[in-house]
């Protein structure tokens, strides 16, 4: 809000790029919701068409009509089966209400993942919105050690599982989740088994650390 307040006094555009957060990932149609904010434009891609080669930009008609006619395009827009499949996703999002069922995963997994949290030291925070979920690790229990080691063997070791995971921020020690808001939660709980089972094994289990003390 404080940054919209900012390019409002000094006439500047705010764009919010919504191209991973959009269209029911952090439980909401797009995640700017949850702040209660209105972008002046909006990005988006990705979800919209469900993985097929489609992206946009939205926004207010006085920035969006202000070209003149033919003055936007580009040479593979518009593609015919990029577009019916953004239309089938906009029809499954509304049908399967896949807003409510990204809050429904997204609690299982913070749920699942601070449960773990509580077994391993190494993991630092859950956190996320919706279905877009992060997990940090860390040495020693400690916040402030991000633990990027320890996040490669993770993530090279679920591999080896059959679980595909994706690590990301400046540190490089989060483990971040978007699972597929069409999941089951058989499938759901199939990963966060293999992700504990993983953890374990470069970890030690919790009773075996105790007997190791």
């Amino acid at each position: 809000k404080a940054l919209r307040a900012l390019c409002d006094q000094h006439g500047i555009v705010l764009i919010a790029d919504e191209i991973q957060t959009g269209f029911g990932r952090t439980g909401r149609m797009f995640a700017m919701e949850h702040s209660g904010v209105e972008p002046d434009l909006m990005t988006v891609a990705k979800s919209l068409a469900g993985g097929f080669p489609l992206a946009g930009v939205v926004g207010k008609a006085q920035i969006m009509d202000a070209p003149a006619p033919g003055g936007l395009g580009g040479t593979y827009a518009a593609s015919p089966i990029g577009c019916a499949a953004g239309l089938a996703v906009l029809e499954a999002l509304e049908k399967e209400r896949l807003p409510d069922r990204a809050n429904h995963i997204g609690s299982l997994i913070t749920t699942r993942l601070r449960k773990l949290a509580g077994q391993h030291d190494c993991i630092g925070d859950v956190r996320g919105l919706g279905a877009m979920v992060a997990m940090e690790l860390v040495k020693d229990g400690k916040p402030g050690q991000p633990d990027a080691g320890l996040t490669s063997e993770l993530v090279q070791a679920a591999a080896r599982n059959g679980l595909i995971l994706l690590s990301c921020g400046r540190h490089k020690n989060v483990v971040r989740f978007l699972v597929a808001l069409t999941a089951s939660d058989a499938l759901v709980n199939e990963g966060l088994d293999i992700l504990e089972r993983t953890l374990g094994e470069l970890r030690g289990t919790p009773a075996a650390r105790q007997r190791q003390a």
